[in-house]
């Protein structure tokens, strides 16, 4: 009640000050100051209340709310002060729905762009005015993001937590004489219409699977002219603006990382991207593995016909992985362990698996095992450390060390203490040292939360998007582009 008595006083204090126009509205955009007052009477007489610390008046302009403590700058320097403290918007942005630390990595290394990333890692302490960015973000317009996996495609909106559908996904890179104009307009017009949604009113990210992964003229074409293809059949259906980003550069940024090394198992075959700065690094080389998430079921399946398992469907066999598979950290070592365990599937009970638990993730680290000729995950992994090592990139000598996984198998318990301890046994000291592996940060959505990052960043539509008219203007000035012609 004493609260509510205080507040009622200091907000008519506040009311009647700005009646008297204390102060334009240009006040409203001040920035933060960095100064500390012990007492509210350092910057101008607040009448009764220059008796209060500064900390109780801080703690009535958090109670207020954002808005009114933005219609307090009007009123008079003290206010205006007092209101712009960085901690308090500090504060009304730990309030919001997104997690503290990404809304601070995001402001700090992905505001200024694709391009432009200020620094190599998260940094705890960043010089921002938070009243500008709670500001901006504020207005940042909702984005629908379509996440277009290798197996599965997640859509939904930015503003909301989790993506609200998905479906079989409608990126089938290879030849490129295929009609993709055509595909790519026709599952986009779906997107739009299960999210009832008109084109013209959002905003839209769509997140790229790895594709022509070469460093080879043809392949920078191929990726060249399927970007292009994209923002062409976008911009036909009249969508205002178009931001693509990489899916590995996206798990990245979920991970609070702008350089290190992705590791995506897709639904057919397994990335390593090295990136830095936000950027793939072909020129140092993306390494490929012939197996992916359908292998890992597809073995599951012969270990379980093997003993006699019936099932309905390879759906059940995926269910089942995802319940009871895992990564063994010394292979030979578990199998002299008792490791049953049981899940139940719906419609179809209960099944009970033992070895197969952990041999069916071995073959990741022994493709042998499954009858897989193909380079063992850890073996790829260090290749790359090794290309990136002794490459020219200069700046932190140390940014190929930090490896993100991605993909849905990637989920599987023990991965990545498993990867790390292969890559330590298997990697001289002076490039094994330091080296660190992390599990997914949004599991199975880690790339869509990659992108929702990028969607609410409070320079959103300036810095990350291209718009109609900069993309028609793009290409007349280079020439005409072969997307038309599907």
């Amino acid at each position: 009640m004493a609260m509510a008595v205080l507040l009622r006083k200091v907000w008519g204090s506040v009311l009647a000050r700005a009646a008297a126009g204390a102060a334009p509205p240009e006040a409203f955009a001040a920035a933060a100051s960095p100064r500390r007052p012990q007492a509210a009477g350092e910057y101008g007489s607040l009448g009764a209340l220059d008796v209060l610390p500064i900390d109780v008046l801080a703690q009535i302009l958090r109670l207020l709310g954002p808005a009114d403590a933005a219609r307090s700058t009007a009123v008079c320097r003290a206010w205006r002060l007092l209101a712009s403290d960085n901690g308090l918007w500090a504060f009304f942005l730990r309030l919001g729905p997104d997690p503290w630390e990404l809304v601070v990595f995001a402001e700090t290394h992905l505001g200024a762009g694709p391009a432009l990333h200020p620094g190599l890692y998260y940094d705890s302490s960043p010089q921002l005015s938070f009243k500008h960015v709670y500001t901006r973000r504020a207005v940042v317009p909702g984005s629908i993001i379509v996440d277009g996996g290798s197996g599965y495609c997640k859509y939904g909106w930015s503003k909301y937590a989790a993506p609200s559908g998905r479906c079989a996904t409608f990126l089938e890179f290879g030849n490129i004489e295929s009609p993709m104009y055509a595909r790519l307009r026709h599952f986009l017009s779906t997107i739009y219409t299960r999210m009832q949604v008109k084109p013209s009113t959002q905003p839209i990210i769509v997140v790229l699977p790895l594709c022509h992964s070469d460093d080879t003229e043809s392949a920078r074409a191929s990726r060249k002219q399927y970007r292009d293809t994209l923002y062409s059949v976008l911009f036909d259906m009249n969508v205002p603006a178009v931001c693509s980003v990489d899916q590995a550069v996206l798990a990245l940024y979920a991970a609070k990382r702008t350089s290190g090394i992705v590791v995506n198992i897709g639904f057919n075959a397994t990335s390593i991207v090295p990136i830095f700065q936000g950027r793939v690094m072909h020129e140092i080389g993306v390494e490929t593995v012939g197996q992916g998430a359908l292998k890992l079921t597809g073995f599951l399946k012969e270990l379980m016909q093997q003993r006699n398992i019936t099932f309905e469907s390879l759906y059940t066999v995926r269910t089942i992985k995802e319940k009871l598979c895992y990564v063994a950290a010394d292979y030979e070592a578990e199998k002299r362990k008792d490791t049953q365990a049981s899940c139940e599937v719906d419609g179809e009970g209960w099944f009970t698996l033992s070895e197969e638990r952990f041999k069916t993730a071995e073959i990741l680290f022994q493709p042998q095992i499954g009858g897989v000729r193909a380079m063992g995950l850890h073996k790829a992994v260090s290749l790359c450390m090794d290309h990136c090592y002794n490459s020219e990139v200069f700046g932190d000598d140390n940014w190929y060390k930090t490896v993100v996984l991605s993909g849905g198998s990637s989920c599987l318990p023990g991965l990545s203490e498993r990867l790390e301890k292969e890559l330590r046994e298997l990697l001289p000291a002076h490039i094994s040292e330091g080296i660190r592996v992390i599990p997914p940060p949004f599991g199975t959505d880690s790339a869509w939360f990659g992108a929702k990052m990028i969607s609410n960043v409070s320079t959103f539509t300036e810095a990350w998007c291209i718009k109609k008219k900069q993309f028609r203007q793009k290409t007349r000035r280079n020439g005409p582009s072969f997307v038309n012609v599907w």
